[in-house]
């Protein structure tokens, strides 16, 4: 019917229309696809895409400030040339400058480097007291070198120079194997809190004046200066300096601190049992027991190193 025939045609009209727009539509895709793909080639960095054309290239040699080439490789081949460059040139001294700002913070140091350089100086002040006295055992002991037995404190004739090189001479193994131990253990520990010039100084300090307490209380010879005691003619060891240490380790570790206040009474234990029993075997046989030990030199050592603590304390102002 005409009715039907005139419907039948405006569909006809509609399907052939979107198929006419679908038509134009893929046309025009793959024409700007095709477009793009001639304009650049795959290309495999940016001065091969665009040898010459509108879009100008950087310059060779670019200004400081010129970060990266868009879509291209730096001179160091990475994708953000300039960039990396930076980073390798100004990395060292950004790490530097963060290590400075968390020692001034208190901040323990990063990084293999920062922690060689701040172990490399520790132990040097202990480990170079038990190098001479170990050297002049070797010295005197198993070389037989005349001179080192000069250097024992004679109490008969004595130098003034004895009352140093003796605390650093020894008679036997026994006697330095016990001493070099003790030496190490609390020099460190004495080092680690005062460093090696108060390790040093501690040493000479307490050896010294267990040296002169030993030529004042000890006898020269039978009878002695103050009658006090068996014959004694020389003095050597550094088991007087060694108990110095023993009392100045303790009490640089007393201090308003919990870890501190620990190690002081772990350590103080041990010391304080060692002095009473020297005190004990000293008041028993009269200054020097068997095989000649110099319980003298021991308390007086020990001693030494209390008075030497409370003295600065008393001196030097609080932390």
């Amino acid at each position: 019917t005409p009715r039907g025939s005139r419907r039948g045609h405006i569909r006809m009209t509609t399907v052939l229309g979107a198929a006419t727009r679908a038509a134009c539509a893929f046309t025009t895709q793959r024409a700007s696809r095709a477009s793009a793909r001639r304009v650049i080639p795959r290309a495999a960095s940016l001065r091969d895409a665009q040898p010459r054309g509108p879009i100008a290239l950087l310059p060779r040699q670019r200004r400081r400030g010129d970060l990266a080439v868009a879509g291209g490789k730096g001179p160091g081949g990475g994708a953000f040339g300039d960039a990396e460059e930076l980073m390798k040139k100004y990395g060292d001294a950004a790490l530097a400058t963060g290590e400075f700002i968390g020692a001034k913070s208190g901040m323990k140091p990063a990084g293999r480097r920062a922690r060689a350089s701040a172990k490399s100086d520790e132990g040097n002040g202990v480990f170079l007291l038990l190098l001479i006295n170990v050297a002049l055992f070797v010295a005197d002991q198993w070389l037989h070198v005349g001179f080192v037995k000069s250097l024992y404190l004679n109490h008969m004739h004595p130098c003034w120079w004895q009352f140093v090189t003796s605390i650093f001479c020894h008679a036997n193994w026994a006697h330095l194997s016990s001493n070099i131990f003790f030496l190490y253990v609390f020099g460190k520990i004495v080092e680690e809190e005062e460093g090696a010039f108060g390790v040093w100084f501690s040493y000479l300090f307490t050896g010294i004046g267990a040296g002169l307490a030993s030529y004042i209380m000890l006898p020269k010879a039978a009878g002695g200066l103050l009658g006090v005691g068996a014959a004694a003619t020389v003095s050597l060891g550094a088991s007087g300096a060694v108990f110095g240490l023993f009392a100045i380790g303790v009490l640089t570790k007393v201090r308003a601190d919990f870890r501190k206040l620990l190690e002081a009474v772990i350590l103080g234990q041990f010391v304080v049992e060692r002095f009473l029993s020297e005190a004990r075997m000293a008041a028993a046989a009269g200054g020097i027991g068997a095989g000649g030990v110099n319980h003298v030199a021991h308390l007086a050592g020990a001693l030494v190193g209390v008075a030497l603590i409370w003295t600065l304390q008393k001196l030097l102002p609080p932390e």
